[in-house]
């Protein structure tokens, strides 16, 4: 191996345009192959496994990307294997014997392998959707806190103080109305019914949209 190493490397260092580092692929000697029927047999398959685990290593990263938002910049930092960069641990690959045990037949390392290969995907989408779960209520409650006066909670804007309680004639409301039109409200709404308590329309609060106040009648 070491021979042939050199040779490529000794190769390809003529054409730096396309090859700039070549590195040692250290692959365990002695697999228990079998016979030529498993090998087909598992070349097959391993095609598939290359594609399924190409499809999950490719929703991990767009979910981490996902997960940083604002900070997607720093994506390429917190893509790591083992604490390393995909290309550091690529060119420093080394066989994982404790996992991958090389007593055991091609058969059921490939077992092994694409057992993993569905827990990552099955813990993904579980972690993803929790994740998905989390934000929707964060953006709830975001739209609730500092969303338009029609949509949002009023419990910070409106107090207990301000409203008449335990009456028998009277009772309020907090009405909401486009800002533009205020000064229309303000004009007619003590015409708009004769239980209405006569200048009793109190402004608490207004955005840029809409303004909120508090009725009596």
């Amino acid at each position: 191996p070491n021979q042939v190493y050199q040779r490529l490397q000794a190769t390809l260092s003529k054409y730096k345009d396309i090859c700039t580092q070549v590195n040692m692929f250290s692959i365990p000697p002695d697999f228990k192959v079998g016979t030529l029927d498993i090998l087909v047999g598992l070349s097959d398959e391993l095609s598939k496994l290359d594609v399924y685990a190409e499809s999950i290593t490719k929703k991990v990263a767009q979910y981490m990307g996902d997960v940083l938002e604002e900070q997607k910049h720093k994506l390429e930092d917190n893509l790591t294997v083992n604490g390393l960069s995909p290309a550091a641990f690529l060119t420093k690959f080394q066989w994982d014997y404790a996992k991958y045990p090389v007593k055991q037949t091609l058969s059921s390392l490939y077992a092994i392998i694409s057992e993993q290969l569905t827990k990552i995907d099955s813990d993904l989408k579980v972690k993803s959707q929790a994740y998905n779960t989390l934000k929707g209520c964060l953006q709830n409650l975001e739209r609730k806190q500092t969303g338009s006066l029609l949509t949002r909670e009023l419990g910070d804007i409106v107090k207990r103080e301000q409203f008449i309680i335990d009456s028998e004639y009277l009772a309020t409301l907090v009405v909401v109305v486009p800002r533009n039109m205020y000064n229309d409200w303000k004009s007619n709404y003590e015409t708009m019914t004769d239980m209405v308590v006569p200048k009793s329309s109190e402004l608490i609060f207004e955005d840029q949209d809409m303004a909120c106040g508090l009725l009596r009648f």
